[in-house]
């Protein structure tokens, strides 16, 4: 895909997104977005006590937890804000070598949005851009049904 993606009238600035996380599991994990490009957005998570399994490593909850987030949240980039909510309907996580400290960095990219289904392409990174995992999520989009 080329050009910008999102809908024009969603957020265009990280800050607005992780305000809406400030008091959820993200904002407890220390999850936050850093990039909205025209095609991905971008977030990073610490490796430390909240993300590291008994021995140390990243906890590959935490990856699916980070994958699913920039995945979902690029979805609801991609609608109308307040018409639509994402919800998450299948992911599939590869992890491919450890992290011990420092930061990840999950990366979306689409490799379809459709009007009812969304596919992306989620890869997390470390700091030096080694490929730590490799993930696709599948999200439902669907309309908000109104009070009557």
């Amino acid at each position: 895909m080329s050009g910008r993606i999102w809908h024009p009238k969603a957020f265009s600035r990280p800050e607005q997104l992780n305000a809406m996380e400030e008091n959820r599991m993200l904002g407890h994990l220390g999850v936050e977005v850093v990039e909205i490009g025209n095609d991905f957005l971008r977030a990073r998570m610490p490796v430390d006590h909240r993300t590291q399994q008994p021995f140390g490593l990243l906890h590959g909850g935490a990856s699916a937890v980070l994958a699913e987030s920039v995945g979902s949240w690029s979805s609801y980039l991609c609608t109308p804000p307040g018409e639509y909510q994402v919800l998450g309907l299948e992911i599939n996580l590869s992890h491919l070598r450890p992290a011990r400290s420092g930061y990840v960095y999950g990366t979306a990219r689409p490799i379809r949005t459709g009007s009812v289904v969304h596919v992306w392409d989620i890869r997390i990174t470390n700091e030096e851009d080694m490929l730590l995992s490799v993930a696709r999520l599948a999200t439902s989009v669907r309309p908000i049904k109104k009070p009557r």
